[in-house]
Order: C-alpha cells, then structure tokens, then sequence
C-alpha cells in the first residue's frame, strides 16, 4: 500500500461561513474530510492551470492556418534574408 506523503506545511484561509457549508458538504458527499477535501479541490485546481498555459489552443481555421503555413511555406522576408546571411557571416563562417 502506497504511503501518503507527509503534510509539513499548513494553509489558512478565510471564507464566508455560506462557502464553509457548501465545501463541507461537498467533502460529506465525497466522504473526506474537510481538509483532504480542500486539498485535493486545490490540487486539481492548480495542476488544470499548469496544464492550460501548456496547451495551445486553435479554431479550426487557425488550425487549417498553421497546417497550410508548415506544407506550403510563403517565401522568405528580406528581413529573414539579411538576418540569415549576418547569422552565417557572424557565427558559420567565423567558427
């Protein structure tokens, strides 16, 4: 059986006794207690976020964008052109 980790770390925080009884009852519902049930609400809570600022998301027709744009590449600005050629004169070529 796996161990729980060990909880070191104590969070407070202040809540309208009306936000009190709902998160209790849910934890009743859930059959945890209080703390575990905040715990665990918090944890999901912060790991969808990390996951969000992961995740791009796309239309379909930015999707159908990007998929034109990676088969069917438009030329090279001039811009692209100079920094490509002062790239190779200053970091190939002097290797």
């Amino acid at each position: 059986m796996p161990q729980q980790p060990t909880r070191s770390t104590r969070l407070e925080a202040r809540i309208s006794p009306d936000t009190l009884a709902v998160v209790k009852r849910a934890a009743e519902i859930q059959g945890r207690s209080l703390s575990d049930f905040v715990v665990a609400a918090a944890q999901e809570a912060a790991q969808r976020t990390i996951e969000e600022t992961q995740i791009i998301r796309l239309s379909i027709e930015d999707q159908k964008a990007v998929a034109e744009s990676i088969l069917n590449p438009p030329e090279p600005a001039s811009a692209l052109r100079r920094a490509q050629k002062s790239h190779r004169r200053l970091v190939v070529e002097s290797s």
